[in-house]
This record gives C-alpha cells, sequence and structure tokens, in this order.
C-alpha cells in the first residue's frame, strides 16, 4: 500500500508542475503553438512503432528458428529469407523514425 500512495504523489506533483510547463509562451511557441503536442504525439508514435517492430522481429526469428529445426538442409535458406525479413521491419521502424524528426 505504500508503493501505492508513492506512485500517487508523483503522479500528482507531475500533474501539478504540468500546466507552468506548458504556460511558457516563447517567440518560437509563437510561430507553432502546437509544437508540444506534437511532440508527445510523435513519441507515443514512435513507441508505438518501435512496440510493434519488436514484436514482428521477435515473431520472425522464432519462426526462422522453427523452421531450421525442422528442416536443417534449409537453414542457408531461412537465414538469408530471415535476414531480409529483419531488413525490411527496421528500415519500417527508421521510416518513422525518419517522419517523428520530420513532423517535430
Amino acid at each position: 500500500m505504500k508503493k501505492a500512495a508513492v506512485v500517487m504523489i508523483v503522479l500528482a506533483a507531475a500533474m501539478l508542475s504540468a500546466p507552468a510547463a506548458f504556460a511558457a509562451d516563447t517567440a518560437a511557441n509563437a510561430a507553432n503553438p502546437h509544437a508540444g503536442t506534437m511532440a508527445i504525439a510523435a513519441g507515443f508514435g514512435m513507441a508505438l512503432a518501435a512496440f510493434g517492430c519488436a514484436l514482428g522481429q521477435s515473431r520472425v526469428a522464432s519462426a526462422a528458428c522453427e523452421g531450421m529445426a525442422r528442416n536443417p538442409g534449409a537453414a542457408g535458406a531461412i537465414r538469408a529469407s530471415m535476414i531480409l525479413g529483419l531488413v525490411f521491419i527496421e528500415t519500417l521502424l527508421l521510416f518513422t523514425l525518419l517522419i517523428v524528426f520530420v513532423k517535430i
């Protein structure tokens, strides 16, 4: 129960300090008033993309290991296909990172 109280206090402190952080008005903020919201959205988008890519990569590796265990003779072809699939998945994550940096 003590941990829950500490977590609640930390969350309350974060919520109470947030309005002061967003209240700052600068010249850059005047040019783009939604920059903070876009940064938060970009962070969530990048986290979602990273989660999806990690899940996809783990499934590719699992399927490749299972395929090589069932048919050791085809291990070379399976390994090449696995590496190509991992490259495509990683490329999707890098494109997401690029879009995040362009949009911010």
